[in-house]
């Protein structure tokens, strides 16, 4: 088999220090299927034009040596050349929202002959709250919400979390009682906030609500799975008096241990995500009011946690998961006898 060229399509100014994206790379880079690795930004002005609608052939960008790391200001992205992606045998996916899923549509569409990790029509089917709808049997209960007066009929059930179709990172997440809805951790009687909840259907036409779970103060915990594999998981705890996770909401990470509940969501969840031409995903539990851990979240696009499941078991999970990239790159590969 021959070696591959691989584009890394990004956003240098979404990384952090602890991005998992260059360990990640230098390692892919070390395989013996790599020929080389080249990095494109979406926040290089020459980039502008295929970010905005993905039918340009021409990205700007740099061949990945052993000088790539992260820098407060994006040094390392500055300068490079003018690659066409045609060039590339695959592409690997590494950017956050907001992309939409008509760029990812155009994306598998125009460069239909390059293998996609992961593939941009599977992110649009799983990375969607709709899919979990079909595990409601690991999952907080939940329904899918048109209007306001169904948001209504579930939280006179009990607690509901509204979460929008396509949300992502916690962003959006609304939380509805009997007496009072709170937007992200801003409080309001029902009466006073129902009119701001209604235009939250006028913006978006569904949104999930699945049922509050007292036990988020015992913290969500993301576990990491990639070709099937689960490489490790890291549990975020909310802020003092915060009901949010997310470490974009002011979480804090740490480590955790994966229990048999969890080996068998991923067992259950993974050939569907592996049908889809997803090969690295999270995804998200919460403890119900049994103790058990239950599915509350699936993460497809760009999925963060591996540095710090790295760090927090000691084991090799950058270099694990690298392998089990070019597994799947291998197998498809061979497929269309590339």
């Amino acid at each position: 088999m021959k070696k591959l060229d691989v584009l890394v399509l990004t956003d240098h100014t979404t990384h952090g220090k602890g991005e998992s994206i260059y360990r990640l790379l230098q390692s892919m880079g070390e395989n013996e299927l790599c020929l080389s690795l080249f990095i494109v930004s979406r926040s290089n002005e020459e980039n502008k034009a295929f970010f905005d609608d993905v039918t340009s052939n021409d990205v700007h960008g740099k061949y990945i040596d052993k000088n790539f790391c992260y820098t407060e200001h994006g040094d390392w992205y500055k300068g490079g050349i003018r690659k066409k992606v045609s060039e590339f045998d695959v592409i690997f996916l590494r950017v956050d929202r907001p992309v939409s899923d008509n760029q990812l549509l155009t994306l598998k569409s125009t460069f239909s002959a390059q293998i996609i990790v992961n593939d941009p029509v599977g992110i649009i089917e799983t990375g969607s709250k709709k899919f979990l709808l079909q595990f409601k049997e690991l999952c907080p209960e939940m329904a899918l919400c048109k209007s306001i007066e169904d948001v209504e009929r579930e939280a006179d059930k009990y607690q509901v979390v509204l979460k929008p179709i396509n949300g992502y990172g916690g962003e959006g997440l609304i939380r509805v009682s009997k007496d009072y809805i709170w937007f992200q951790e801003n409080r309001e009687t029902r009466a006073s906030g129902r009119t701001r909840l209604i235009r939250q259907f006028e913006n978006s036409e569904e949104m999930l609500a699945m049922r509050f779970l007292k036990n988020v103060t015992k913290g969500d915990k993301r576990v990491i799975v990639v070709g099937e594999k689960i490489l490790g998981s890291t549990l975020r705890m909310p802020a003092n008096d915060s009901w949010l996770c997310n470490l974009k909401q002011g979480g804090k990470a740490s480590f955790s241990e994966v229990t048999e509940r969890e080996k068998q969501i991923a067992e259950t969840i993974s050939p569907a995500l592996q049908k889809n031409g997803v090969v690295i995903f999270g995804f998200d539990t919460l403890e119900d009011d049994y103790g058990e851990r239950v599915l509350s979240e699936i993460n497809t696009l760009n999925v963060g946690g591996l540095i710090q499941a790295q760090e927090f078991s000691g084991q090799p999970v950058v270099e694990q998961a690298s392998n089990q990239i070019w597994q799947y790159i291998k197998e498809i590969s061979k497929r269309n006898h590339v």
